[in-house]
This record gives C-alpha cells, structure tokens and sequence, in this order.
C-alpha cells in the first residue's frame, strides 16, 4: 500500500487524504465489530429459540437456523472477510501514521489501532451479542448468507490451499469429525452451571445419567448372576409360594436341574392368581399336582454387551421390565430390570419391600470411606466426585482384584492414582468390603 503524501501537522487538518483515510478506517472497524457480532449471536443463540420463531411466521429466524445448518462455509466467509477489513484497517492506520508522524507515527498507529480492535471490534460486540444471540442472529443471517456467498470463491481457495498443507503433514481434513459432540457441549455447560450454583449437583448427575446411558452396557449395571434369587421347577407349589412370599422382588427366574438351565420367570401376580383358580376349580388338594411353569412367562435374554438406551427401548417396546443377561457363549451372566437403568438416572431407587439393611458407601471418620464390592465404580465416582477409571472393571472389587492380579486377602492395601484401597473382609473369592481412602487435599493456611 502506497503512503499518503508527506504532510506537516499543521497542514493535516485540512488535508483530505487524511480525513478520508480516517473515515475508511471507523468504517472498517465498525464492519469488523458487526461481523464479530454477528458470529457471536449465531454461535451462541439457542436452536430450540430460533425454532419456535420460525414455528411462529419468523422468516428471519429460518434464516438464521439456515446459516447455522451451513456453518463451515458461513464461519469460513467471516474469518476471511473479518481478516481482510483488519489487515486493511491495519495498513491504512499505518499509512497515515507515517504521513503525519514518520516511523514513530507508524508504531503509535499500530497500537492505537490494535486496543481499538481489541475493545471496539472484538470484547465489546461479542460481549453486546450475548446479552440477545437470537435477535441479533436473526437481523444479521440474511447479511451473512450474502457475504457467505460473495467470498465464496475465496473461501474454497483458502480451504483448498490449508488441506494441501496438512495433507503434506499426512492430516486428512476430509476425514476428521466435529472436535465436540453434543454431548460434550452439554457435560460442559452443565459444568460450568454447577459450578456457578445455577445447577445442583444431583441434577447434573440426573442429566448426565441420561447422556451417558449410550455410553455404558449391560453389564455394567446387572446384577450378577451369584445375587439372583431363582426358584428351582421341581419344587413343590407349596415350597414355591413360600419362596415367592419372602421375596422382596416381584419375578423370579425359575430354572430347572441346574440354575444355567433358565426354563421360565415367575410374576407373583401371575401365580396367586394361577394358585387361586386351580382352588376354585379342584379345592385344596390342588397344590398338590399345580404345575408352576404354567404360571410361567418365556424367559428374555439379552447380550450383555447391548448398551443401555437400546435396551431401555426394548423394554418400552416388549411392554417387559425383566431381562436375563448372557455372554457370548449364550452362559448367564446376571439380569437386569427397568429400574436398574432408571437408576442410573435418577440414582437409588428404594421401597418398602428392599430389605437390604448393609448401606454401599458409608462415611469414614478420618475422610475415607467404608465401600461395599459390589458398588459398581461409576456409582461411587457420582456419589463422591471421584475419577477413578472404569475400563478394566465394573466394581470396586473387580478394580482392586485387577490392581493385585490375584484375590487379596483381609488386611492387604493397594494404592492406585493416589487412592488407598484396603480389603476389610471377604467372603469366598468375593472382596465384601473396602477401605478407600481419597487423595489427600492441598492444606490451606498457615500450617501450625
């Protein structure tokens, strides 16, 4: 770019070439602070908004949703059109502080003219878009798709000349993804809303429960095979009953010769009412030759591998709340019900029929915790903020066995990532309790 013509300070008043050089400069600082605004709103303005708008007649509002759905061309047209009016709002600034100071005028331009970027074209009209994002993204769509599709060619060239570059770095651009997904934008901003006190942290955990549901199968959250109470097929009716009475659960898989053979599952509704009919029909003496797995329903099973919002719809599908848990091999595994995924959402879900008096997570006195084995890791990292990983184990015990490589004995202390884990009792070649003490916290303060 050329410099203007030399000019004493006295005579730069009435010097036109510096009044119009002025003037092309606020000119192109107030069209880089609209285009910072403008992408801002976009970014920022809520896509549920923007649809009841234009459910309602918003014209201005189907725009906007419409550059939002084109992002890559319409992000790209404003970083080359906002770059440009820069560099040239850069160039004429120091133009003029050549003409009218020299090479000193030339540096004091340059920073005038970046704190005026930086307060004028960048904080103060991105700060102005969020205060509206929708109002704003609707008033400015339509300017911006007209941009979009001016600089188009330029956009293309410069994203053409950038892929050339990283394909020399052995980077496809073709083939990588969004850096986020929707899921990670929502984990973030409900962070950043508990952490504000605009969100508690149990409903977080409730939400999150719900994003994560594809993220976690089956077995993560059965309840293994050893834990299920069945009914053996040739117990008497009697015996049956009995069994089905005592029960806090309302179906019971029944097996028969050995507790792999799943021949049915029993509803207790289903029996009474079976039982009560073969009285009315045949009187007492009818218990005595009444057929248990005619009461019976067809047993369910499912892959332990399938992830836990499929089988959520399964259930809602087959109108059932009841599933047998196999391996690949068709072995059973455990079971798993409706209320064992609702509770990955909601947490705990107790009545008065769960007669489990022995509390999973108990509170130490010297900040550790008293856990029981079969808490599955990613209750206790909800219920105590903790990160310990998932990847090698379901539970707590599983963890600690796969830290010692074999089944520790009482007494045995493991540490891992900073957590201590020590084995209180054991049952067989199942760990029952556990010890588990955090990392210890920075102390604040002077110390004594």
């Amino acid at each position: 770019m050329m410099p203007l013509p030399a000019a004493t300070p006295a005579h730069a008043v009435h010097d036109p070439l510096v009044w119009l050089a002025g003037a092309a400069i606020l000119i192109l600082l107030a069209t880089s602070a609209l285009l910072a605004c403008a992408e801002t709103a976009l970014t920022a303005a809520s896509r549920s908004k923007l649809r009841a708008r234009a459910d309602k007649g918003d014209n201005r509002a189907e725009e906007a949703l419409a550059a939002r759905q084109d992002s890559e061309s319409l992000n790209g047209a404003i970083l080359l059109g906002n770059n440009l009016v820069k560099s040239i709002a850069m160039g004429l600034a120091a133009a003029l502080g050549l003409h009218l100071g020299g090479w000193g005028g030339v540096a004091i331009a340059l920073a005038v003219m970046a704190a005026l970027i930086l307060i004028l074209a960048e904080a103060l009209p991105r700060t102005c878009a969020r205060l509206a994002p929708e109002s704003i993204a609707c008033r400015a769509a339509p300017t911006l798709r007209v941009l979009a599709r001016l600089l188009s060619p330029l956009v293309w060239l410069v994203r053409l000349i950038a892929r050339g570059i990283l394909a020399l770095s052995g980077i496809r651009a073709a083939q990588t993804g969004p850096v986020f997904s929707v899921q990670d934008e929502i984990a973030d901003a409900l962070a950043v809303a508990q952490s504000s006190g605009a969100v508690q942290k149990e409903e977080r955990d409730r939400l999150m429960g719900v994003l994560d549901l594809g993220e976690h199968s089956v077995e993560e959250v059965m309840r293994h095979r050893s834990n299920i109470e069945m009914i053996d097929a040739d117990l008497s009716a009697e015996q049956v009953l009995d069994l089905v009475l005592k029960s806090p659960h309302t179906r019971l898989p029944v097996f028969r010769g050995e507790r792999e053979n799943v021949v049915g599952v029993i509803h207790a509704k289903d029996l009474l009412r079976g039982v009560r009919r073969a009285l009315q029909e045949n009187g007492p003496e009818a218990l005595r030759s009444f057929d248990v797995l005619s009461t019976a329903m067809p047993p369910y099973f499912v892959p332990e591998t399938t992830p836990l919002d499929e089988q959520m719809r399964e259930f809602l599908k087959r109108r059932t709340h009841f599933a047998l848990v196999v391996d690949e091999y068709g072995s059973l595994r455990g079971l798993i019900t409706l209320e064992d995924i609702l509770e990955e959402i909601v947490g705990e879900i107790a009545d008065e029929h769960d007669t489990e008096e022995v509390q999973a997570l108990v509170p130490g006195p010297q900040g550790d915790y008293i856990v029981d084995g079969t808490m599955t890791i990613r209750d206790l990292n909800r219920a105590l903020d903790w990160s310990l990983p998932d990847d090698e184990a379901n539970t707590v015990a599983g963890l600690v066995i796969h830290l010692a490589q074999s089944i520790p004995m009482p007494g045995q202390v493991f540490s891992f990532e900073g957590y201590r884990f020590e084995v209180l009792t054991r049952r067989e070649n199942r760990l029952t309790r556990l010890r588990i003490r955090p990392p210890e916290q920075p102390v604040t303060g002077d110390a004594p």
